[in-house]
């Protein structure tokens, strides 16, 4: 038959072969690879895949070149993750969620491309730290950055004793500052 396989859509015709995407080649385990080292792969194209050496010469064995490390190891920036439809929070501790993450195209790694991973939940509820910080400094005696932040119990407390005579704004500069003290809905700042 001449049905075109699904991975052709990935595989650029006529490019260097050791710039191929993973899923358009077939390489072997190398066994004694170091973790962590660079370490040597030889590898095959896939049927109805062309590529070229660096001289422009049609190859189908090459060998490439990549980290020794499964695909789960990887940094972060390496590889996308499905988001969360089901985190309503960020409490203490922190809620997980399980993600179903996919290795980038251009990155090379051993194991499988596709990966379970428990990642944190994020949101926010559209305080942004900036703000906080100069209400701190500027209203804080009054404690307008924690009625801002939706703290009005400590808010109150800053109103009527003067921001602690000082003291208690001072801290909540320094607090509010390194995002110590965040949104009483337990959100991220923006």
């Amino acid at each position: 038959s001449t049905e075109i396989p699904p991975y052709m859509i990935k595989c650029p015709s006529n490019g260097l072969c050791s710039r191929l995407p993973p899923d358009c080649m077939t390489c072997n385990t190398n066994y004694s690879c170091i973790y962590g080292k660079l370490a040597t792969f030889d590898c095959k194209v896939k049927p109805h895949v062309h590529c070229v050496d660096e001289n422009n010469h049609e190859q189908e064995n090459f060998t490439i070149n990549m980290t020794c490390q499964f695909c789960w190891q990887l940094a972060t920036s390496d590889y996308v993750c499905t988001n969360s439809t089901s985190c309503m929070t960020v409490s203490c501790p922190r809620q997980r969620y399980n993600a179903t993450c996919t290795v980038r195209d251009h990155i090379h790694c051993l194991g499988n491309r596709v990966f379970p991973k428990m990642l944190y939940c994020n949101w926010t509820g559209g305080y942004k730290w900036s703000t906080a910080l100069a209400l701190s400094i500027t209203l804080g005696g009054f404690g307008a950055d924690r009625f801002y932040l939706g703290q009005w119990r400590e808010g109150l407390g800053k109103l009527f004793s003067f921001g602690g005579l000082g003291i208690w704004t001072l801290i909540d500069v320094l607090l509010i500052g390194v995002g110590y003290v965040g949104p009483a809905d337990g959100s991220l700042y923006i």
